[in-house]
């Protein structure tokens, strides 16, 4: 990564702050007649604004880049591989790209809460922040701020308890062109565990329909999640609209408060 980029990144707080008060001081001044009077005045506060406009707007696709280009450490595959030795390389390739793609669904709620939905990419993320300084700078690059680790956790029956993955679900699949709401195909954070085999793994399908079918034939559907439970209001929460910041859908806004389920909070730290 460039010099100049990552020290734009580093310090984007201080810049926005510095362009910030720059404006209102420009402003302010403008208006009192200490700098140009009439029209003129707001001129270089509106300047100051453009730069700050042009400088989050940047940020924002540079970090959204990074988090698909800036490697990570290799040890973490290695590590991944002694907790799960079925696993080849492709198989951790796929992992870290699951991680990628939750920490894309991190940046796009905007430090709103995003629950992480597989136990393998979880467990490649505690991993990762095991190793203090390497995480910290890699969230300092990809996000803005250090985020905290939270075990894995599936659907459970109380709604409001299920914003978290129904953000990591809705921004999933954005980054796949999958219709949230009606899914054909379910996104790669979504489909790993069962994909990888991994035991005690959060298994999920896009089609609910054949569970209904497996369930009223006595078959074995257990432990199973559905996609499309996600659109149900009642069942998935809100959200703030589904997605959570800067989500354009519309929630069905469900308020069922009943009782958990049993895979709600279940990962291990």
């Amino acid at each position: 990564m460039p010099t100049l980029t990552r020290s734009l990144l580093r310090h984007e707080f201080k810049l926005t702050l510095a362009l910030l008060v720059t404006a209102l001081l420009a402003l302010g001044l403008g208006l009192m007649g200490s700098v140009r009077p009439g029209l003129q005045a707001v001129w270089p506060a509106a300047a100051a604004g453009v730069a700050l406009l042009l400088l989050k707007t940047w940020c924002r696709w540079q970090r959204e880049r990074q988090l698909r280009e800036l490697p990570v450490p290799q040890f973490l595959k290695r590590k991944l591989r002694e907790t799960y030795p079925h696993l080849s390389g492709k198989d951790c390739d796929l992992v870290e790209r699951g991680l990628r793609q939750f920490f894309i669904a991190c940046l796009r709620s905007r430090k709103q809460f995003v629950a992480m939905p597989s136990r393998v990419v979880d467990l490649m993320w505690h991993e990762f922040i095991l190793h203090t300084q390497a995480y910290q700078q890699w969230c300092e690059l990809t996000l803005g701020w250090f985020l905290h680790h939270t075990p894995a956790e599936a659907l459970g029956a109380r709604a409001k308890n299920n914003d978290g993955l129904r953000r990591a679900w809705y921004w999933a699949c954005r980054d796949e062109a999958i219709q949230p709401k009606a899914p054909s195909r379910l996104p790669l954070l979504f489909a790993l565990d069962a994909k990888l085999q991994i035991e005690n793994g959060y298994h999920y399908q896009a089609d609910c329909h054949d569970i209904q079918r497996k369930s009223e034939a006595g078959g074995d559907a257990a432990g199973v999640y559905c996609g499309s439970s996600f659109s149900d209001g009642s069942f998935s929460g809100d959200a703030d609209g589904f997605g959570g910041a800067d989500s354009s859908d519309a929630s069905d806004g469900g308020s069922s408060d009943s009782g958990g389920g049993d895979g709600c909070g279940g990962g291990g730290d």
